[in-house]
């Protein structure tokens, strides 16, 4: 077999091939853009198919929870969590109960170059670094055969991720491994190329004359409201703090950034992958003005039993009420469509591999010449 996909607007980069494949034929390797794929060594494939049989992204509908959904807002009620969280402390509302009973989460976390890549907590210090949104891909590295061993020792395991990466791991694992699992999946608005964060930040060291030794995506220098959420992106070097808002411009007004397979999602819908899924409660002071805080509120989903047993034990960490899913139909694109992509997105990456990042910061995101 060639390769997995036809297009690369089909892969997401789950690794769930990569982790079944029987003949460990199928590496993950970067692209121009800096995204990783499936490429397949012809000499010792099999051609057993089992990589695309696997695949999410050609099976998604079979993934996702059907019956009953409920919604709600989600404030931790300790205030030192809501400063070190990105919107209401829901993540660390449910990873308590986990790891309080002896169980392992798995989430997005800082090597020590800051590539994000997902680490696996016992631990509340190593859970904490799972804290807070990261605008870049991250690799999963051998997080599904870690996951794998784990249930197959009895752990319980919470899993969290961005809907395609919870619906690889949800096609990879065998169904009577996961009476003990739980998959938390995000609201998410795209994937940020891993190739363009590490140039940001390359930049910015050279800038200011050093290595970054800590970053905030979103911190809550500005108080916590959607037109903020572009804001407050914060680093480290040399012992002083600076904030900059051009990796958001490049992600969020540029728009060019973000991997193919995100314009051709398969999981913005209201039908949701995880147990639970969780993100920031937009429209919140809209709606129930006194539920606001300038710290954060998260919105919750339960999307099946086990989601609603996550939501009973967060109870006890954080102030939760029910809402109605039409509230955050309304604020959340992306639980009906996938993003869209500028036209101008091809010439984006011809100029910058042709003239580098400087120039395609000054054209796009100074100059905005689109």
């Amino acid at each position: 077999m060639e390769q997995v996909y036809k297009n690369k607007k089909d892969c997401s980069g789950c690794t769930a091939c990569k982790n079944v494949c029987p003949s460990n034929a199928i590496t993950m390797q970067p692209d121009s853009e800096g995204f990783l794929y499936p490429v397949i060594d012809g000499k010792i494939c099999t051609n057993c198919g089992l990589c695309r049989d696997i695949c999410p992204f050609i099976n998604s509908e079979s993934l996702k929870n059907g019956g009953q959904q409920n919604c709600y807002s989600c404030v931790h009620k300790d205030e030192e969590v809501l400063k070190a969280s990105t919107s209401g402390g829901a993540f660390t509302a449910l990873s308590d109960y986990i790891l309080e009973n002896g169980g392992v989460v798995y989430g997005a976390d800082f090597d020590e170059d800051f590539n994000v890549c997902h680490s696996r907590a016992i631990s509340k210090a190593q859970r904490d670094r799972q804290r807070i949104s990261k605008y870049s891909q991250s690799d999963l590295k051998d997080t599904f055969v870690r996951v794998k061993n784990d249930l197959k020792n009895g752990l319980t395991v919470l899993f969290v991720g961005t809907p395609c990466q919870v619906a690889g791991l949800k096609a990879y694992l065998p169904r009577h491994l996961t009476a003990n699992l739980y998959l938390c999946d995000l609201i998410c608005h795209s994937i940020p190329s891993p190739l363009i964060w590490q140039q940001y930040k390359a930049w910015q060291e050279a800038k200011h004359g050093g290595k970054m030794s800590r970053v905030m995506f979103r911190s809550k220098r500005h108080p916590w409201t959607r037109t903020n959420s572009n804001r407050g992106f914060s680093f480290e070097i040399n012992g002083e703090m600076y904030e900059d808002n051009i990796f958001y411009d490049l992600f969020f007004k540029v728009g060019t950034i973000m991997r193919p397979a995100c314009a051709n999602c398969k999981f913005t819908s209201q039908s949701r992958v995880g147990a639970i899924t969780i993100a920031d409660y937009w429209g919140i002071e809209e709606y129930s003005p006194q539920t606001y805080t300038p710290l954060g509120v998260s919105v919750v989903l339960a999307n099946n039993p086990k989601g609603e047993k996550l939501v009973y034990h967060m109870k006890q960490r954080a102030n939760i009420h029910q809402r109605d899913i039409a509230e955050q139909l309304k604020h959340q694109k992306r639980l009906s469509e996938p993003v869209k992509y500028p036209h101008y997105r091809e010439e984006f990456w011809q100029d910058l591999h042709k003239n580098g990042f400087e120039y395609v910061m000054d054209k796009y995101v100074y100059k905005k010449i689109l």
